[in-house]
C-alpha cells in the first residue's frame, strides 16, 4: 500500500468536506441586501447573489457533494486502517474519521463561515458553480422526487414574509447595530404604515376648526389668527356639510385680506370614508395637490379630518413648527401620581405605564368612557390592572384629563399580612 498517497487523498477529501460545509453555512447565513452592495465591485459577488436565488439548486449540489466526499473519505479510511491495524482497524478508522470529519470538516469550517459568510460566498462563488453544473443530472432527479412527494404530502410553497416577521429582522439588524434607533423606527413605521386607517390618526369633529361660508372677513381673520392653522375648513349650515377649504395665503394677499367672495377663493374639499388607507389617502392627496381630506361618518355627516402632516407623522414621527404648542401627554404630580392627558392615544398610554388594553377605540379619552359606561363626569374613577384612575377635567361629555395612580404589583407567591 502507498501510505503516503492514501494520507494525502484523505488529506483532500477533508479539505473538500470542509469546503461544502462552509459553503453550506455561507449561502444561508448571508446578508442579500449586503451582497448586492458588494457587487456593484464585484463580479464574484454578483455570482454569489446569483447562486443564492435559485438557493434549492445550490444547497442540493452543497449537500451530495459532502455527502460524496465524506463516503468516500469513510471507505478509503476504513481500507487503510484495516491494511495497517487488522482487525482492530474498522474500529479505529470509525473513531478517528468521525473526530477528524466532525472537528475539521463540519465545526471549524462552518464557524469560520458563520462570521463572515458574504466573503467565504464570493469565495466560493466559482468554485460551487462547477460542482453544480457537474453534478445537474442528479439534482435534476432530486428535484423531480422533491416535487413528487411535495405531491403526496401536500406540501404548499412557503408563503411571503409576514409583516410581523419584517418587523422582527428589523430588530435583529437593530440589535446588530447596522441601524440605529431612529432608523429603525423609521422603517418599522414605514412597515406598520399601510395597515393604518383614516380612522386611526384623524381629528376628531369635536376638534375641527372651521367656520361658515357666510362668515365676515374679521370672523375668518380671527379664526385664521387663533388656530394657527394654515388651512381652514367652510361649512354651510352645519359642521356636517363642508363646502370647501381655505388656505391663508389665499385669504391674505399682498395688501391686506382678500376683496373676493370666500366661495371664489376657498377650494373643493376631499371626501373618504374613515376605512381608507392611509397610504391610498396619500396618494389621492398628492394627484388632488390637497393637503386636507374630510372623513365621512356612516350617515354622511363629518366624522373628522386628515391632513398631510398627520400621514407623514406616522411614518417620521411628530413634525412641529414655530406655533406649534408643546402639550404634555402626562406629568407627574406626586409619587407614583400623574395627570394624562386623553388626548394621548392607547398604544402610547400602555407604552408608558406598561400595560396591556384590548379596546377598538384610539384614544385614551374614548377608552376611559367606555370603562365608565357612560357619560363621564368629573370625579368618576375606576381601577384597571395596577392603575387607579380618576376623571378630573371634562370638556363637551368627553374626558379631557385624568389623575393615575400607579399601584405597586405583588408578586405571585407575596403574602399580605393583615
Amino acid at each position: 500500500m502507498n501510505t503516503p498517497l492514501y494520507i494525502i487523498i484523505m488529506a483532500c477529501l477533508v479539505l473538500m468536506s470542509a469546503y461544502f460545509s462552509a459553503t453550506e453555512t455561507a449561502f444561508s447565513s448571508l446578508n442579500k441586501a449586503r451582497l448586492k452592495v458588494m457587487g456593484e465591485k464585484s463580479k464574484k459577488a454578483r455570482l454569489a447573489l446569483k447562486l443564492s436565488e435559485n438557493y434549492d439548486k445550490l444547497i442540493s449540489s452543497i449537500l451530495i457533494g459532502n455527502n460524496i466526499v465524506n463516503i468516500s473519505l469513510s471507505s478509503i479510511g476504513t481500507v487503510f486502517f484495516i491494511y495497517h491495524f487488522d482487525d482492530a482497524g474498522a474500529t479505529i478508522s470509525t473513531v478517528v474519521i468521525t473526530i477528524i470529519v466532525l472537528i475539521f470538516g463540519e465545526v471549524c469550517p462552518k464557524s469560520i463561515a458563520k462570521d463572515m459568510p458574504e466573503a467565504f460566498a464570493v469565495f466560493s462563488a466559482p468554485i460551487i458553480r462547477v460542482f453544480a453544473w457537474v453534478l445537474s443530472p442528479i439534482n435534476f432527479l432530486f428535484s423531480l422526487l422533491k416535487k413528487g412527494l411535495s405531491k403526496m404530502l401536500k406540501v404548499k410553497d412557503s408563503e411571503k414574509t409576514s409583516q410581523e416577521e419584517l418587523i422582527m429582522m428589523v430588530e435583529e439588524v437593530t440589535e446588530e447595530g447596522t441601524l440605529n434607533s431612529e432608523e429603525s423606527t423609521l422603517v418599522q413605521n414605514a412597515i406598520e404604515f399601510s395597515d393604518l386607517k383614516a380612522e386611526d390618526i384623524l381629528t376628531h369633529r369635536i376638534d375641527i376648526e372651521a367656520f361658515p361660508v357666510d362668515a365676515t372677513k374679521e370672523e375668518i381673520a380671527e379664526a385664521f389668527s387663533q388656530s394657527k392653522y394654515s388651512r381652514l375648513l367652510v361649512y354651510e349650515e352645519n359642521i356636517d356639510n363642508i363646502v370647501g377649504v381655505v388656505h391663508q395665503k389665499d385669504f391674505y394677499t399682498g395688501t391686506g385680506v382678500t376683496q373676493k367672495d370666500i366661495r371664489d377663493v376657498m377650494t373643493a374639499p376631499i371626501f373618504v370614508l374613515p376605512s381608507k388607507k392611509i397610504d391610498e389617502l396619500l396618494r389621492l392627496l398628492q394627484k388632488n395637490k390637497s393637503h386636507v381630506a374630510v372623513v365621512l361618518d356612516e350617515y354622511g355627516g363629518t366624522y373628522g379630518l386628515v391632513t398631510m402632516e398627520d400621514i407623514l407623522e406616522e411614518l417620521v414621527g411628530d413634525i412641529w413648527d414655530e406655533h406649534d404648542e408643546v402639550t404634555e401627554n402626562y406629568r407627574s404630580v406626586g409619587e407614583n401620581v400623574y395627570r394624562v392627558n386623553c388626548a394621548m392615544s392607547v398604544d402610547d398610554f400602555c407604552t408608558q405605564f406598561e400595560v396591556e388594553i384590548e379596546t377598538e377605540t384610539i384614544s385614551l379619552s374614548g377608552w376611559v368612557t367606555e370603562q365608565l359606561a357612560k357619560i363621564p363626569d368629573v370625579g368618576d374613577s375606576f381601577d384597571y390592572l395596577n392603575l387607579s384612575l380618576r376623571v378630573i377635567a371634562t370638556e363637551s361629555h368627553r374626558v379631557t384629563e385624568v389623575e393615575i395612580v400607579v399601584n405597586e404589583i405583588l408578586e405571585e407567591n407575596e403574602e399580605v399580612n393583615v
